[in-house]
């Protein structure tokens, strides 16, 4: 029985340092990137978004796998949509 208990001893500090590494670092992560997905997902004619270079673009058409973007200076360009950062108000 003691060679038991000194196993569950030994074994209780890791399992404890996984379950905080869970709660804090892939928990938070795998919520951000479901948002994120939607958020990508939801996108419509006319939203102003962010791309990750730092372009503020609007968005003239949504296609399957890219938008068509419409610069400051009326230039389109298109834009995968794996590359938008975040929606603009």
């Amino acid at each position: 029985m003691a060679g038991n208990a000194d196993l569950i001893s030994s074994l209780l500090p890791l399992v404890a340092l996984f379950a905080i590494f869970y709660f804090l670092i892939i928990r938070p992560q795998q919520k951000q990137a479901k948002a994120h997905k939607q958020m990508i997902t939801e996108l419509k004619k006319g939203d102003k978004i962010v791309t990750n270079g730092g372009l503020m673009v609007e968005i003239i058409k949504v296609e399957e796998t890219y938008l068509v973007v419409k610069n400051h200076d009326n230039t389109e360009m298109k834009l995968m949509k794996d590359f938008v950062a975040k929606l603009l108000d």
